[in-house]
Formats: C-alpha cells, structure tokens, sequence
C-alpha cells in the first residue's frame, strides 16, 4: 500500500469515528465518562444572569411572591411578609385574583434584548444566562407542552427566545435557568383560604376550573395548568404526568433555543431520573452537533464530575480542582423596592476576586424591572464593576489559581479579636465562612484589612489582588524566597492599568509592596509579578 493510500485510509477511519460517536445516543454515564469542560467557561470567571419573570411584576412582596401572596402568615418565611396584603391593595383578594392574574399584568414593556447584551458584553461579561422558569411553573417562552406561557399570557414575547437571538448576535454564549421542579409543594398556598378576616373561609383561586374563566381574560386556559390540581385530588398516576410533562417541556427548551448553558435549582437532578434525561439529551445534541462538548451544565450537584458545582450566594473555602461558580444578586433575586441591597461594586469586586482565586466563575443576577429595564441604581453598580473588570481583565479571564489562594487570610477576624469580639462571635463568623451556600461577604460585612490578596497565574504572571487597598507598604509571607510555595525571585511588578513601576522587596520570609495613594480604581487593586518561573 502505498504512504498516500495509507493517510487516505487512516483519514477516512477517523472520519467513520467521529460519525459514529456524533451519531450515538448516549447514556449518562457514558456521558459523564467522556465530558470535558469546554474552554469558554472555565476561562470565562464571570457571567450575567437575568432572574427575571412574572414574579418581578409587583412591586413589593420578596422573591417568592407567587407563594407568599396566598399566605396571611407567612411563619418563617419573612422575606414574603409583605406579599398578602400588597396583593390585597394592588390587586384583589386571591379568592378572586390570584398569580395568574399577575402574570396578565405584566408586559415587559421596554425589554430590549439586544441593547442589554451589548451592555453586559462591555461590562465583560463572557456568558448570560436567562431564567426560563420559576417555582411558579410558568415558562418564559413559546411552549408547546405548557400554555401557561410568555407569549399566550403576560408579555405575549418569547423572551428566551429574544434572548437567545441577541446572545447570538453579540457571540455570547447563552444559557437558560430551571427552577420549576418544586412547583408542586410550592403551591400549596394557592389552595387555602383565609384563616380569619371578613372573607375567611373562602377558598383561594387555585381551587378554580376553566369554565369559571368563561368571559374572563384567561378564558380557555385551565388554572390546574399553572397551579396544579388540589392536593386532596393528586393520584400517583397525575404526579406521574407532570414529571412527564416536565421532560418535554425542558428537551423542547434544550433543543429548540441553541443553548450553550443550562442551570438547575436545588439540590440534585430536577425529579431525579426526569432532570438526567433532559441532561443527556442536551449533551448528546451537543456531540451530535458539534462533534464534542461546547456546553454545560450547573447545579447543586458535588458528586457530578460532569456537573458545574454551584453554590448560592456563597463560594469554596479552598482551591477546587472542579469547575465551579458562585451566584449573586445585589437585593433580591427578583427586583423588589424594599428591599436594601447586600451587594455593591465593592463587595461583587471582592467577591469575583476570591472566586477566580479558587478557580471559579462568578455568575450575577442584574435585577430587572418588570418592564425589561435596569434599575438606575444598579446601573451603576455594573458600570463600576465593568470599569474594574475591563481595567483588571488580564488576570481574570482564562487566568488559573496559584499554589495558594490568597495570603493575611482572614484579616478581619484577627482584627475583631483585637477589638475584644467574644471568641463565640468569631467561632459563627469563621463557621459561616466554610459554609459553602449563603457564606457570602455583604456591604455589612466587616472590611477586609489592607493587606488580605488573593492571587491568580497566567504564564510566567502572578497577579496579586489587594482587596482593601491603602497607601503605604504591605508584607506578604507567601512571597518570601523560602516560602513553602516556592515563588522564586520576582523581576518586576506593575499595578494594572498604570504605567509605574511599583517598588518591592522580596527577602527570605516575606514580600514587601509598596501600595501607591495614587491607582486607576478606587477598589481592589491588581498588581502583576513578573517571576522567572511559577509552580502551578
């Protein structure tokens, strides 16, 4: 045989493997066998999410509003203490006005796609991700298993598709949020009745049926679609047909809108067995397209090597070797008017800098106003943190941990101590920060001191981040020549987003830098070391 028959055929096998696995159906643990991260993400470190729906509609009542309103007593759940009497006021009783009637209200008036994907690109953004359905059950786009839906109620828009479109058009990659597999306890509210007042007694609108829709806005859909049917008439056979329902309705979601990035709530696969068909569906699309992996999935998952591991207003206590992300929004998940922000540009820049020191991403909620806009005082909130991260990019995107994540770690704490706060109080501070989920720094949160830094690497680059910054020298033992962490000699340093050259002194126990008063931003401060090599 001859050399060129020869390349022919080894050419023409790999062209009959790759065919063969594009063509497969695989399983998901054939799946998860094979699956690699694709670089988009773990080199993105940061992404816009808009947690935005029909819930956004009021204007006061917390972020689980569509549960809250039908609840007098809310227990526990004070974020929604406000929901049943806004409700009353705004609009009627739930006997008569219920959620889906909120829905009706809302018509995402002045969204425009296009013009917030162009902004979130400038800010930096490397993905977004649109929320596709709540705990409430309805879908924000065109469904053909669920006519409670975005474009037959409410908006009469697909809004994931308009996203979608407008990701494409500015080469973002896009994702979708699923948050619907609670729903049927969820619910339950829209059940009861008032347990005292002049209409107590009276059954809430969930116990309504289509024909009491008849000459009514919503004539010729069935509340049961939306709320579910009454506890007392739940068979097996029908908690069956919505788990069913569930799967089409997400495969249509993955397979219908071109989706690079798909987001679970809670804890585990959605309906166990249901939420992993969907998954394996979407990845073998993917290889069947694409001929390998360009697309992920996230969620509260730490057992799935295939899984991004998301943790909810919170991060890892330590470098992960897994993919993961922290998720945040500055208030509410859904824009509400009483409620203070927890976050600003200061504590999301913070934050995004002790994240991608532990090799992860940080994903942010914008919280949209019902009509599609974003409030003018988180506005400028992301323009600060887009000014920071463009300024900064270099040791953020695609940028990977160093041998430690940061060095003076836990600076407040030791400070706390000094002013004399009880060794309990520092016990809940250091627990809650090893928590994992809802261990997030706020704009409450004690600052850092000006000599706390995380670091991340780049090639022959070490990228100090100086949280708090202030005038004046700062020592960081990792950086001696015979710290553990072998950094070896330092050549230069430079402050990001400035032409001068910062003075230093590396001795055998510790690094000596020389913060200057005058820096390009007013937050962390991002300074770049050049070594002759660095031990990743």
């Amino acid at each position: 045989m001859k050399i060129q028959d020869i390349f022919i055929y080894v050419f023409l096998v790999c062209l009959w493997i790759t065919a063969s696995s594009q063509a497969e159906d695989l399983s998901w643990h054939q799946l998860r066998e094979r699956y690699e991260f694709p670089r988009w993400y773990t080199e993105a470190r940061f992404g816009i999410w808009a947690h935005w729906g029909a819930q956004t509609q009021p204007e006061k009542g917390g972020g689980w509003y569509a549960r809250h309103m039908y609840m007098q007593d809310v227990g526990r759940e004070t974020w929604g203490q406000d929901a049943y009497a806004y409700h009353n006021e705004t609009y009627g009783h739930p006997s008569e006005k219920g959620f889906k009637d909120v829905i009706h209200e809302w018509k995402a008036e002045k969204l425009d796609t296009d013009a917030l994907m162009k902004y979130f690109k400038e800010l930096g953004a490397k993905y977004f991700v649109i929320l596709a359905n709540h705990h409430d059950h309805f879908d924000n786009f065109d469904s053909t298993y669920h006519p409670w839906n975005s474009v037959n109620v409410g908006p009469k828009r697909d809004i994931v598709g308009e996203f979608s479109k407008s990701a494409k058009k500015y080469d973002i990659p896009f994702g979708v949020s699923s948050h619907d597999d609670r729903y049927l306890s969820w619910w339950n509210p829209a059940f009861g009745a008032d347990k005292a007042g002049p209409k107590k007694g009276i059954p809430y609108d969930g116990h309504m049926t289509a024909k009491d829709g008849k000459g009514k806005w919503w004539e010729g859909l069935d509340p049961a679609d939306l709320y579910g049917l009454p506890p007392e008439k739940r068979t097996p056979e029908w908690i069956e047909s919505v788990k069913e329902n569930w799967v089409r309705r997400h495969k249509e979601l993955v397979t219908k809108y071109d989706i690079d990035f798909l987001w679970f709530d809670g804890y585990g696969f959605p309906y166990g067995k249901y939420g992993k068909e969907v998954c394996r569906t979407f990845f073998n699309q993917d290889l069947r397209k694409h001929g390998k992996f360009t697309t992920v999935i996230a969620g509260k998952m730490g057992n799935e090597s295939s899984v991004v591991k998301d943790i909810e207003r919170g991060g890892a206590s330590e470098i992960l070797d897994h993919p993961w992300q922290g998720i945040f929004t500055f208030a509410s998940w859904f824009y509400k008017y009483e409620k203070q922000p927890r976050q600003d540009a200061r504590t999301i820049i913070e934050l995004m800098s002790d994240i991608i020191s532990k090799n992860g991403n940080l994903l942010l909620n914008v919280e949209l106003l019902r009509d599609g806009t974003i409030p003018p005082e988180q506005k400028q909130q992301l323009d600060d943190i887009g000014a920071w991260i463009n300024l900064n990019s270099e040791a953020i995107y695609a940028s990977k941990p160093w041998k430690v994540y940061g060095d003076n770690l836990n600076s407040f704490l030791k400070r706390l101590k000094a002013e004399g706060v009880s060794e309990t109080d520092l016990e809940a501070l250091k627990k809650q920060a090893q928590s994992g989920h809802f261990n997030e720094r706020t704009v409450k949160s004690p600052l850092y001191d000006s000599d706390e830094v995380r670091f991340t690497t780049k090639g022959d680059r070490l990228f100090v981040f100086v949280l708090n910054p202030a005038p004046g020298p700062i020592e960081l033992p990792a950086l001696g020549l015979n710290s553990k962490y072998e950094p070896t000699r330092i050549r230069s340093i430079r402050m990001l987003g400035a032409d001068a050259t910062i003075s230093f002194d590396q001795q055998p126990d510790k690094l000596t830098l020389h913060v200057p008063a005058q820096r390009p931003n007013k937050y962390t401060t991002v300074f770049e070391l050049k070594l002759k090599r660095i031990g990743l």
